[in-house]
This record gives structure tokens, sequence and C-alpha cells, in this order.
């Protein structure tokens, strides 16, 4: 990366700009293949600065070979000089089934599920402490920016590409594997090099597939939306949405998940009432697992493979 490029893209018109840090120690940028120099990160925002972009974000991996607590204080650390707008902190999904790339990986330094949740919880409070309002389940922004004064709104939105606030907006995805959200139909380009390019060459969309979703997964994926945004559900908000030709009383219809829900209650996770769900404190950090039970494509049991929560 250069500063003609940066002030290339800003020229171009490009308002918003983000790049991945994953973690500043070199040990861990070695064992993951992704050796970035401290002085080349803080050179690039010097240059995004001055070109004028109107937020830039930066992206932190936890959950990395060699991470421990310390480590990862002292990554966020140097990330908080680094002052930017936005900041996101993703767990690492470990699926070596999926990308063979990380069998290169020393499974064995992987930090535990423990340790993870430990840098998660020094995290949040390092970055709170520092001035960052706390979006979602793996956002920060300062409180300006418009993320914060939509989760205050309760207009917070996601889409694959993280937390949003333009609920209504289109998600088109350019490149190989991008993902796009279109209203009630998701697609994917094809993830082949090859395959991509002969799709371009012959004037087609490069689409691998697609999916439409039906009634019921649009439900699902409102609930799953509000507990991942707002961290609270209004059953009587969900039950007049969808009241269309038809009655939705949400214990009947969630009939297969109120068990789950009472021990995700007795867990401290959550607290339910008369119209609605509401995410405690500690569990916005297992927020995945909670929004999870509401999801009919994990099927327990299944031999499908997924990354792990922590």
């Amino acid at each position: 990366m250069d500063r003609e490029y940066i002030l290339f893209l800003r020229q171009l018109g490009f308002n918003r700009i983000s790049f991945g840090i994953q973690d500043f120690n070199p040990i861990v940028q070695e064992a993951i293949n992704r050796v970035q120099p401290e002085a080349m990160l803080f050179d690039v925002m010097d240059w995004m600065r001055e070109a004028g972009f109107e937020s830039v974000n930066v992206d932190l991996i936890y959950g990395l070979p060699f991470q421990t607590q310390a480590t990862f204080q002292e990554t966020v650390k140097k990330t908080l000089q680094l002052n930017p707008d936005r900041i996101a902190v993703f767990n690492f999904a470990y699926v070596p089934w999926l990308k063979p790339v990380q069998k290169r990986m020393p499974e064995s330094a992987l930090p535990t599920a423990g340790e993870k949740l430990k840098i998660l919880q020094s995290t949040i409070a390092q970055l709170t402490q520092n001035g960052y309002v706390f979006i979602g389940m793996d956002h920060f922004a300062k409180p300006n920016d418009e993320l914060a004064i939509a989760q205050q709104a309760g207009q917070l939105h996601r889409n694959f590409q993280g937390y949003t606030t333009k609920p209504e907006s289109d998600l088109l995805g350019f490149g190989m594997t991008s993902i796009s959200m279109l209203q009630d139909v998701y697609t994917q380009n094809h993830k082949g090099l090859k395959d991509f390019y002969r799709a371009i060459e012959g004037k087609e969309l490069p689409i691998e597939r697609g999916v439409r979703l039906n009634q019921d997964d649009l439900i699902r994926r409102t609930v799953i939306m509000e507990l991942m945004c707002q961290f609270q559900l209004s059953v009587q908000d969900l039950e007049e949405k969808y009241h269309l030709g038809f009655d939705l009383d949400f214990n009947d219809y969630f009939a297969h998940v109120l068990p789950q829900l009472d021990a995700l209650e007795a867990d401290g996770l959550i607290k339910r009432w008369g119209d609605g769900i509401e995410v405690t404190a500690i569990g916005r950090l297992l927020i995945r697992n909670i929004a999870s039970v509401f999801d009919s494509y994990l099927i327990p049991h299944s031999s499908k493979r997924f990354s792990k929560s922590l």
C-alpha cells in the first residue's frame, strides 16, 4: 500500500475505508502468514487521514495462534494510538476443513476457549474505557459515529459486512466468493478463479449459488437480527409484523425452542417477560449461541461442521 493509491481512492469518491490489522504482534503475524510492519500501519492511517476519508475502520481478530490476554491488550493499546473511527473485533474461525491453508497453523498454539473469553472481556473493557461504544457483538465506534447513534435509537441492523444503519439498502457483492443480499434473496459468487473469469468473459453474472427466503426464513431472520442488533425482542412487534393472514403466536410458533430459552435464562444469559426477551450483559458475550436457537438450519448432531463461538 502506498500514499498515492490511498489518495486516488478518495479522488474516485470513496468516503469510507477499512483495513485489517488482525494483530500487531510479529509472532502472531508470522503464524498466520500476514506480516505487516507496525510502521507501515501507522503510515497507512496517516495517509487515510490526509486523504480526508469520513470514516476509517480497522479489524482485529482474537483467537489466533500464540495470542494471550496480555499480548492482545498490547495490540489494542496500539490500535487506540491509531485512533480509528470504528474497530471491529472478530472471533477467529478455525475451519481447516473449509480452508486447508489453516492446516499450516500450529493448532496447539491456539488459545483455549477460556483464554479467548478473557481476551474478549478485557478488549471490551479496554476500548470502552477509552471512549468507544460497544456496538452489537463485535464492533466498537466513537460516540458520535452513526452506528452508536443508531444503536441508541434502536435502529441498528446487520448484514454480511457487519452492522449497518441502512436496513433497506441492497448489499451488492463484487469479486470472488462475495455475497449479495437483495431483500429476500441471497447469492454468492464463484469461489474458483477460472469459474469467476469464465462467467465475466461470457458477460454473465459470476453467481455460483443462491437462495430465496420463505416466510419462515424471514420470521427467523427478524428474530435473530433483533437479538444481535438491539439485544432484545418484542414479541408483540414480531407478531404484528408477520400477521399475514394467520395468527402468529410466538410461544406456539417457537414451542420447540422454549426449553432452550428456559436453559439460557437459568444460566443468566437472557431475561424473559410476557412480551419479549432481553439479553443480559454477560449474554452479549455469547449472543451467537443465543440467536442460534432460532436457526432452523443448525441441526443438532448434524455432520455439518461450523466454527466455534469461543
